[in-house]
Parts: structure tokens; C-alpha cells; sequence
């Protein structure tokens, strides 16, 4: 059938995104570039100094740099013998490049309000969970590219699948699921085993070997959800900022261009402060003029439309309707721009008005279990070391300014609190939406499983255990948890997947 000729692959590559990273990092460090893998930068380093912030009457300061986390905490955030303090990298400039819903670039969102000094919508976001095979000779063929739309998901689930032909006999395949999903019960995870019993990818797949799995989450908001990009000492560039083409399915080629267009304004304005001799913050605001001139803001201007106008009633038919016309003939050259109406989460319908959904068994090795699956990403976490993905008041890191915790005005200890606040979370996601993190996280990360009668943090029988050890960092919960209590925020040094193909 047509489609849009933004999804025209004709003349591309395909490759591996890790491979094509590690070479590149390889290339930056041999012209002198310094890449530190084994640190996870943890918070900002915000000046809120008389001098930064002289100039500037919103006293939300100036961003100096990163900080990392301490190193050598036991779970329950006592020191062992590694213990090692974080440490503090200052710089001129912080260019954020975190991918989707980076936890710095939460931080730099909320602080400096990016969102709502320019009126810019929610992000919203697709889960992505993707599988690479080594196919038997008669079915690889190279450079094929298949894109997939409906079924297994109903027509009310914006989302579609792939199937890129890699080199070497490798065939890259995956699920997006727009994670405005209503359903609760929905898996992005096993949506994508039940994808691959349909005859095609069966026939596909037959005698093949899985040596991959892998997920992660991808902006979908377009130009609608982009923040203000610069902040003072500072700016947002790639998937920090928003940049994907969703029509497209692509973002890289943006990330990249974003990237060159901050590094241009990040060194004219450095060399201007070193000829006036100025210690005033540098201003990163042309980056972002630069970037609206040049072709990635075109580009995601002309598709603004395609991807909001899956969501009417008319489910994926309206948008199919919709997104022919305008990619095809109007090309976005139309005086109204859709909206995204509030976040991901809040799309979230109760179980109530909802029926469970039937899942075909595994049937290996075409299909699998999760963990089976996860132990393919040769993910590592130190299991004794505080768990990354927080619930309100569980922080034991110093001066964290990840914590998403309220402000207590109830007189309770941190310890009261938290349980308080873990009692809240399993009554409202166990007896609303029907736990519905247990079945959304594509690595098993949370599990709602029997309490034992008063114990701390129960609600009706049923408590969280949380394998902080499986994750993947793909950052679903953070986004689509139904309550909005779940922080993720960066493990101890370089902790989790080790993605090598896909």
C-alpha cells in the first residue's frame, strides 16, 4: 500500500545504532575528546550564586556542570569499604544528550520551566522493544526494509512494527507501541512475541537465532513538544530536545545536526567572553534561532500533524486517512497544528473499563518468556547498591536533585514517609489499572506480588518488589506509571544493558 514518503528508505544504510556509537566514540577520542563510559552524571551543578545570577532576577541560577552519584553505598545507602565520594565536572557549557526523557534533562525541563515559557506540550512517547536474529541464507536479504501497521495491536493503539535487513545475515525486527495506550493491561513485550507468530515473520524467522533484545523509549511529540532548547550555561540537544521524526521513524540524522549547530554557538560564544574578559553565563539562544533556520525544524515542522491525529475516535483509520492526505498533498502547509492533550500517563484508562488481554503462550524459540529475553542484553547492576528507580523518599544519595519527593508537612520520619507513600502507590496502581508496571516493563523490573498481613508498604494483600537488577533503561515507568511516582535516576557507575548489535 502507499505510504508516507518520509518512511522511503531507498538510498539509506542500515546498521547497528551501538556498532555505528562506538566507532564514533572511537573517532571523537583520537581528536582528543575526553569520554568517560563509567560515569553516569546524577544531577546539575546549578550556581545560584550573588555573581551568576546578578543579571538575572528568576534566581534559578546558572548550570556549571554535572555531578555523579556516590559509589559504594549498600542498599539501604550505608558506606562500604569501595565507598568513593561523586564527583563534580564544571564546564562552560552543558549540552545535554541523554536520549529520550534523560534524567538531567528532567531536571533542566523542571528547573528552568522550558516547557511552559514557550507553551509547549507534553512529551509524548513510543516503547520500543526490538529483537535481532541471524536468519537462515534463503530468507536474509540485504537491505530489505518492512513496515508494519495494526495487528497484533487493535485500532485504537497507535503503534507498528519493522523489519530492517542488517549486514552480515542479521535481521533487525521490533514493536512500537505509543504509550497513550489506554489498556492497562497491555505488554509491549509480549505484543512483540505475539507479532512474530504470524505467518510471515514465522516463515522469516524459521531456523534462525535470536542474539539480540533490547527496548528503550522514543520521543512522539514532534514540534508541539519541543521546550525552550537553551537554558544559561546550557542547552538541549538530539532526543533531549525532542527531535524525532516520527513519520520517518528516525531521529539520528537530527540528533547529529542539532549537535553541530550547538557546538557552532557554543564556541562563538565562548570566544566572545574570552575577548570582553566576561564571566557572565554563556548564552546559548542562537543555537536554538539555528536550529528553527536550518532543515531538521522544515522537516519536523511539515510532519507536526501526522502523528496527533491518530488520536480521535477514529483510531489509527482516522490517522491513516489524515496522514495520507497531508504527507502525500498538503505537506504541512496548513494554518492549524494538532495538540497532544496532556501526558501518557494520564491516558491511562482504569481496569475497570477494560477486559484482560489473552497472550498466546511462548513458543520457543520463535517466542520466549521475558527473562529469557533480558538475559540477552547482558544487563548488570551491583545488586547491594540503592535502587535507581525511586519511589517518593527512598533517595540515600546527598544533595540528589533527582528526588522527586514532596514536601513533607506531616511531621513523619523519611522511613514513615516512605512507607506511607509505597501504601499509596500499590492501592491506586493495584486497584485502579490492575498493576499495571507488571505487565508495561519489557525487562520484569516490577512485580505486585503477596504481602504478608500488616506488613510495611502493603495495601489489600499485595506489595511491590522492585528488581531494580533487570533494568533495562528504557524509562517506561517513569513516564506511563498512572500515580507519577517513580523516578528513574542513574545506577551506580556504568551499570545496565550492554547493547553490541542492536
Amino acid at each position: 500500500m502507499p505510504h508516507p514518503p518520509q518512511m522511503s528508505n531507498k538510498g539509506n544504510y542500515i546498521l547497528s545504532l551501538s556498532q555505528f556509537t562506538q566507532w564514533l566514540g572511537g573517532v571523537a577520542e583520537e581528536m582528543g575528546v575526553e569520554i568517560y563510559p563509567g560515569f553516569a552524571g546524577a544531577s546539575l551543578v546549578i550556581d545560584h550564586s550573588s555573581e551568576s545570577t546578578s543579571d538575572r532576577k528568576d534566581g534559578k541560577g546558572v548550570v556549571r556542570g554535572v555531578r555523579t552519584n556516590e559509589v559504594g553505598l549498600d542498599r539501604s545507602g550505608r558506606m562500604k569499604d569501595s565507598f568513593e565520594p561523586g564527583m563534580q565536572f564544571n564546564a562552560k557549557v552543558t549540552l545535554l544528550a541523554e536520549g529520550a526523557h534523560g534524567s538531567l534533562t528532567k531536571q533542566a525541563v523542571k528547573n528552568f520551566d522550558l516547557r511552559g515559557v514557550v507553551g509547549a506540550d507534553a512529551q509524548t512517547y513510543g516503547m520500543g522493544v526490538k529483537e535481532v536474529w541471524r536468519v537462515k541464507p534463503e530468507n536474509y536479504r540485504p537491505g530489505e526494509v518492512i513496515h508494519t501497521m495494526g495487528w497484533p495491536l487493535d485500532w485504537k493503539t497507535y503503534g507498528g512494527g519493522w523489519v530492517y535487513h542488517m549486514a552480515d545475515g542479521l535481521v533487525s525486527l521490533g514493536l512500537v507501541i505509543g504509550l497513550d495506550y489506554a489498556n492497562p493491561y497491555l505488554s509491549p513485550y509480549r505484543e512483540l512475541q505475539r507479532m512474530k507468530h504470524h505467518p510471515y515473520f514465522r516463515k522469516l524467522l524459521e531456523g534462525g537465532e535470536r542474539v539480540a533484545y533490547g527496548g528503550r523509549v522514543i520521543n512522539e511529540g514532534g514540534v508541539q513538544s519541543v521546550p525552550r532548547l537553551f537554558f544559561p550555561g546550557g542547552a538541549l540537544i538530539g532526543c533531549s530536545a525532542g527531535l524525532v521524526n516520527v513519520p520517518k521513524i528516525k531521529g539520528t540524522h537530527n540528533a547529529m545536526k542539532s549537535g553541530m549547530l550547538a557546538a557552532e554557538t557554543a564556541f562563538a560564544q565562548l570566544e566572545r567572553l574570552m575577548e570582553e574578559d566576561s564571566t557572565e553565563p554563556v548564552d546559548m539562544s542562537e543555537y536554538e534561532s539555528s536550529l528553527k533556520d536550518s532543515w531538521v525544524w522544515k522537516e519536523l515542522k511539515e510532519v507536526r500533524n501526522l502523528r496527533p491525529s491518530f488520536n480521535t475516535p477514529l483510531g489509527i483509520w482516522g490517522g491513516m486517512a489524515y496522514s495520507g492526505v497531508d504527507s502525500l498533498f498538503l505537506k504541512g502547509r496548513v494554518p492549524w497544528t494538532f495538540r497532544h492533550k496532556g501526558t501518557d500517563a494520564g491516558h491511562t484508562g482504569k481496569a475497570s473499563g477494560f477486559k484482560p488481554i489473552e497472550y498466546p503462550p511462548p513458543e520457543a524459540p520463535l517466542s520466549t518468556d521475558i527473562m529469557t529475553s533480558v538475559s540477552l542484553t547482558s544487563t548488570n547492576h551491583a545488586e547491594d547498591q540503592p535502587i535507581h528507580l525511586q519511589l517518593p523518599f527512598t533517595s540515600y544519595y546527598s544533595n540528589d536533585s533527582a528526588d522527586s519527593s514532596p514536601e513533607d508537612t506531616s511531621g513523619l520520619s523519611k522511613e514513615e514517609l516512605a512507607v506511607k507513600a509505597r501504601t499509596h502507590h500499590v492501592k491506586v496502581n493495584v486497584g485502579e489499572y490492575a498493576g499495571l508496571l507488571g505487565r508495561a516493563c519489557p525487562a520484569g523490573v516490577y512485580e505486585y506480588v503477596d504481602a504478608e498481613k500488616g506488613e510495611a508498604g502493603s495495601w489489600e494483600g499485595k506489595r511491590l518488589v522492585i528488581n531494580s537488577q533487570n533494568c533495562i533503561h528504557c524509562k517506561l515507568c517513569d513516564i506511563k506509571v498512572p500515580t507519577q511516582d517513580i523516578t528513574w535516576t542513574v545506577p551506580e557507575g556504568g551499570g545496565g544493558p550492554k547493547y553490541s548489535v542492536t
